[in-house]
């Protein structure tokens, strides 16, 4: 029996268009209240100790670290023969990167690993710069997405004075002695308000940040963001102009052979003191406006930008947009859509590699600059491509490539062929493994496809891990881990979905997965569960889901939709107030693909999903245990605190079956997790999952 602690319940409530809605644990929005850490204290002290005591975990704590223990590698990125790239000998609680100038042995540059005691300071991104020098790096602490900038000498390995605070989803851009970047307002960290308002500044080298150069900022608008970019012939800054998670994206360009050297002067003390308009607004000019569709700029190209779009194409096309000719010119295509849809697409070694989705894995393409087929990039069959390096100008790209057995491998590649330049053999015998595409019929009769992953050895029906996502155009496609290896190992079986929301089938998969369309997700999750069941994989007492972040609002929504279906659920830091997630951090940035309950027609959605306000009798439903992490500001922990006390409240403060929260201190959302913690939290799930899935 499980006794949960208790929380206290409040008569707050809110009045949405009409309807008084109760949000009894508003108080657990604070997360330095004392009150709040008090309830998470608490938590713990039930959950750790019953995941310690699973029987099997510490076989499964070992077995993964052997897994674990495989040294991988990212392809790396090449700047005037200068090569830096990530290379993790296995166990280490973040990659390492390593250098290799001309005529020299590859190096150490830096190692993330001595930055912090505990592995928790991460590099989230990076660039070299165009003649191999310099290395701008970002670190992130403990998980958070604010970040700072450094900037390392590739020879000597030494850090300048630079130093760049109040980032979050910065590129690095560079030109000439310096980089773009983007800056948001200075705010608390311990703040969970919306941010927004980001403007973008040029740093050149050796200067103070206080005279960086403000290049743009919307003085009408403080919700778009912006990414900036240089194109490979230093020609033109672009700004990918975006709303929220929206792909529908805005672009506008400035040429830099006439203006750079006015945009990129150091401001003056005055100057800063006033914060100016940014330079003439005559300089910008606008190619495409905000909201229209996917534009992804790939080459600028005899006049014109080369773009990847899903206008009037949802699979995806290649075409070229003329420079100077006014806003939203007519496109010339250059690669026509397709039957199947385009991921992404590389401009390297003089060619245009298409990379494709089929049932869900990857294919490369080969084209030439004209929209001429030439061939293909041979990978083998159910790979993903992770990383693709190189420019235009290059020989030679390298891409790097993972299946669900066989550890990331970096492929090196020209046009007289290619060959696996770092990488390690799969730690178990591949051809045990059986990996088959399987399909289940959705609530509105469409075919939705599956992954499902087992050992040739196991019995079926067996536990099953059903992974899914479903949403924000991300693909589930094959990923190497070493926890579900050692989950099949252990007799379990894996699904992982490619459920609406995402674009596997094209731009028109995801709308059908988005805003009003959101319940046809769930549908399809609980349509794989079930045929899963019918074609005998498993039982419903054996079906395990989970999920994480927007996968972690629907683990819990099928939870309260379909309890009689699941076995145990395990929702990684979920989504679940579909009322209030836009007053926190990055969470208005999801308004776009889930709605606003302040406008009636989406609150009439998102209510009717809304996992928090839709618990019922908690004595129905499946084993549950909901992770979250101290400092994530992504999705704030107070979603997966309020379901907890919810789902707890509503079982009568007891019950049978274990309904659980799992607080990590010193990580975030999952980007930059220490490798230690990764080991300790798969151990947890996966144990969790054995313990709680039986006939």
């Amino acid at each position: 029996m499980f006794t949960y602690p208790d929380a206290r319940r409040t008569d707050v409530s809110d009045d949405y268009h009409g309807s008084v809605v109760a949000d009894p644990y508003r108080w657990l929005e604070d997360p330095e209240s004392a009150e709040t850490k008090a309830f998470v204290e608490a938590q713990n002290a039930l959950t750790m100790p019953y995941l310690a005591g699973l029987a099997g975990r510490d076989r499964l704590v070992d077995r993964m670290t052997e897994l674990w223990d495989t040294p991988r590698s990212d392809p790396p990125m090449i700047r005037n023969q200068v090569a830096i790239w990530t290379h993790n000998d296995g166990l280490q609680d973040q990659p390492v990167f390593l250098v290799r100038r001309p005529g020299a042995e590859p190096k150490v540059l830096l190692d993330p690993n001595g930055l912090s005691d505990d592995g928790a300071v991460a590099v989230t991104v990076w660039s070299l710069s165009p003649d191999g020098a310099l290395f701008a790096y970002a670190l992130s602490e403990a998980g958070s997405d604010r970040q700072h900038l450094r900037i390392r000498t590739t020879d000597t390995g030494q850090d300048l004075d630079d130093r760049l605070d109040h980032l979050r989803f910065t590129s690095i851009a560079w030109h000439k002695d310096g980089f773009f970047y983007t800056r948001w307002p200075e705010t608390d960290p311990d703040s969970t308000d919306p941010v927004r308002d980001p403007s973008v500044h040029f740093h050149r080298v050796g200067d103070p940040q206080s005279v960086d150069r403000l290049v743009f900022h919307n003085d009408d608008d403080p919700e778009p963001g912006y990414a900036p970019s240089v194109t490979e012939d230093d020609r033109y800054l672009l700004l990918i102009e975006y709303l929220g998670t929206s792909n529908d994206n805005g672009l506008l360009y400035l040429d830099l052979t006439a203006h750079g050297a006015a945009i990129t002067a150091p401001e003056t003390e005055t100057e800063h003191e006033t914060q100016p308009a940014p330079a003439d607004s005559d300089l910008w000019q606008r190619l495409i406006p905000l909201g229209v569709a996917m534009h992804n700029p790939v080459l600028h190209h005899d006049g014109g930008l080369v773009v990847h779009t899903n206008r009037d194409a949802p699979n995806g096309a290649i075409v070229q947009l003329p420079l100077g000719a006014g806003e939203d010119p007519p496109a010339r295509t250059v690669i026509a859509e397709g039957e199947t849809a385009i991921e992404a697409v590389g401009a390297v070694a003089g060619e245009l590699l298409v990379l494709r989705l089929a049932e869900a894995a990857h294919q490369v393409e080969r084209w030439s600059i004209d929209g001429s087929r030439i061939g293909d990039v041979d990978l083998p069959a159910f790979s993903s491509v992770y990383g693709l390096t190189g420019r235009f100008a290059d020989r030679d790209a390298h891409i790097g490539y993972q299946s669900f057995v066989t550890p990331p491998q970096v492929l090196r590649w020209d046009r007289d062929g290619s060959e696996v330049v770092a990488g390690s053999p799969a730690p178990i015998d591949a051809n045990s493994v059986v990996i088959e595409r399987r399909h289940a019929t959705s609530s509105d009769g469409r075919q939705v496809g599956m992954f499902v992953i087992r050992l040739a050895e196991t019995p079926l029906p067996a536990p099953v891990e059903m992974y899914g996502y479903g949403g924000f155009s991300i693909n589930l496609t094959p990923a190497y881990s070493p926890a579900r290896l050692a989950f099949l190992e252990a007799g379990g079986v894996v699904a992982v979905t490619n459920l609406r929301g995402g674009v596997e089938l094209g731009e028109s998969w995801h709308e059908q997965g988005m805003l009003g369309n959101k319940q046809q997700v769930f549908d399809d999750f609980i349509a794989c569960g079930e045929a899963l069941i019918d074609q005998g994989v498993t039982t419903a007492g054996q079906l395990g889901v989970r999920g994480g972040s927007n996968g972690g609002l629907l683990t819990a929504t099928v939870m309260v939709q379909r309890p009689d279906l699941f076995g145990a659920v395990v929702s990684q830091v979920p989504v679940t107030d579909m009322l209030r997630f836009q007053h926190f951090t990055a969470g208005r940035f999801w308004t776009v693909e889930y709605g606003d309950a302040a406008n009636a027609d989406d609150f009439d959605w998102l209510i009717a999903y809304s996992p928090l306000h839709n618990v019922a009798d908690a004595d129905t439903y499946p084993p549950l245990l909901i992770t979250t992490a101290e400092s994530d500001d992504r999705v704030v922990p107070m979603h997966s605190h309020k379901l907890a006390a919810t789902v707890q409240h509503a079982a009568g403060g007891r019950s049978e079956r274990p309904l659980l929260l799992r607080v990590e201190t010193r990580a975030g959302h999952g980007a930059g997790k220490p490798t230690a913690k990764l080991i300790e939290e798969s151990a947890d799930i996966y144990s969790f999952l054995l313990a709680n899935l039986t006939e």
